[in-house]
């Protein structure tokens, strides 16, 4: 079956998201095009805030699956993971 290709705006954030959680700074946004430049800033913002607020692992992990930007496969202390 064919997968449908995410939108290119959701992907931005999601990564800038993930840069955030990962202590990256604002500058290293690779993108260059207006729009998904602005979409990876605002997932970073968004992604540097929980960072800061202590959200890590399971809770970050489950807060992307609700953006549903891509799907996540991360592996979990407990045994669990998100697809």
């Amino acid at each position: 079956m064919k997968r449908q290709k995410r939108n290119q705006s959701d992907r931005a954030f999601y990564k800038g998201y993930l840069a955030a959680t990962q202590n990256k700074a604002m500058d290293r946004c690779p993108f260059e095009n207006e729009e998904l430049h602005q979409a990876w800033i605002n997932g970073w913002r968004e992604g540097r805030e929980d960072y800061w607020n202590g959200f890590e692992g399971s809770v970050t992990a489950q807060k992307l699956e609700t953006y549903r930007a891509v799907t996540t496969n991360v592996h979990h202390p407990d045994g669990w993971r998100t697809m």
